[in-house]
């Protein structure tokens, strides 16, 4: 079981996170707080959603609105995600440079994508010239 197990029902976690469960489900309706849902559709809390409740808390207490609130936790969702990817990405080019001695992996594709090089190779350039004319009124 890890942090973000759901196991807490709506009693436990509003207990747990301080609140009135009538709270937790405004949160829920809102998309501060998401809990996972059982067969039945109740609510499910992991541990990972207590400490989200409880910064709610904590935010709310030092004066931000609800909007504010879901910003933030947008934004630090997007982090943790970020470094997830940035960890996995980290793991493949450590195992890349681990089983392809003498490659470089560091060139990308056009889409973005990483591209394995010889040593000594290098990536094409692409040399695409690219005209800009603003509209005139006859234009439109």
């Amino acid at each position: 079981m890890d942090e973000s197990t759901p196991v807490f029902a709506i009693a436990i976690a509003a207990e747990l996170a301080g609140m009135h469960p009538q709270t937790l489900r405004q949160y829920d309706r809102m998309g501060l707080v998401s809990p996972q849902r059982t067969a039945g559709q109740s609510r499910r809390y992991s541990m990972r959603d207590i400490v989200q409740l409880r910064e709610i808390a904590r935010l709310s207490a030092e004066g931000l609105n609800l909007e504010g609130i879901r910003r933030i936790l947008e934004l630090e969702n997007q982090v943790l995600a970020l470094s997830e990817r940035v960890r996995e990405l980290e793991t493949a080019l450590a195992d890349e440079l681990l089983s392809r001695p003498g490659r470089r992996v560091f060139a990308a594709g056009l889409e973005g994508d990483v591209v394995s090089l010889r040593a000594g190779t290098r990536a094409r350039k692409q040399n695409q010239v690219v005209v800009w004319r603003p509209l005139t009124s006859g234009d439109r």
